[in-house]
Parts: structure tokens; sequence; C-alpha cells
């Protein structure tokens, strides 16, 4: 399978562009840079049925984020609060920083 790139981060803010939670917003908990899918705070939810792994427990369904494309996503800039597109510039001490391309603002790296 052929990797994407994706400038999305764990605890970054985004918000969901198409599907059926189009519109909601979410903190990233998870990116699956393999498959290109990101896991998103209450979006996407499914149903996951549990059986009983012990004699005294009982199954149980259990609701859970489900992993979600990163084409429907876009990040949502900590500065002008807007969704955009975002743009990889280096500094001069070598650093690489995201940076938002409506309003020019870094989107620093709160994730590590």
């Amino acid at each position: 399978m052929r990797q994407g790139k994706t400038y999305l981060r764990k605890n970054d803010q985004v918000e969901v562009i198409t599907g059926k939670d189009k519109g909601r917003v979410g903190k990233v908990l998870r990116v699956l840079r393999d498959e290109d899918k990101a896991v998103v705070e209450r979006i996407n939810m499914v149903k996951r049925h549990t059986k009983p792994r012990e004699m005294n427990q009982q199954g149980q369904i259990v609701e859970k984020e489900a992993p979600v494309h990163v084409s429907n996503l876009q990040l949502i800039c900590p500065e002008c609060t807007k969704t955009g597109r975002i743009a990889m510039k280096t500094l001069e001490n070598g650093t690489k920083v995201r940076t938002c391309k409506s309003c020019g603002g870094t989107i620093e790296n709160k994730a590590k």
C-alpha cells in the first residue's frame, strides 16, 4: 500500500469535512500512518460486541472510535481558529514547522 503524506499529529484539533460526521470537531487520539487514517475523539463511533471471557463476566456492546481516512479531516489552526490547508516551513535554525496557509501562523508540535 502506498502511503500519502499527512500533516496530522496526536492532540491536533480537526474537523470532519465529509461523511456521516461532517462538521463535527474532535481531537486526534492516534495517527495510523501506514493506513493513512486517524482515530478522532467521539468521531465515527462503532459498536463492538464482546463475548464474556470469564465465568462471572457478561457479554456487552462497547462503543468505540473507528479510524477515519485523513483526507476526510482538516486541521483547525489554533491561531485563526479556521480550518485550512497546512504547509511545511523550514526555519533559519533548520527545524521544520507546520504553518497555516490562511493566516501564516505556526502550529506547535504538542505531542511527543
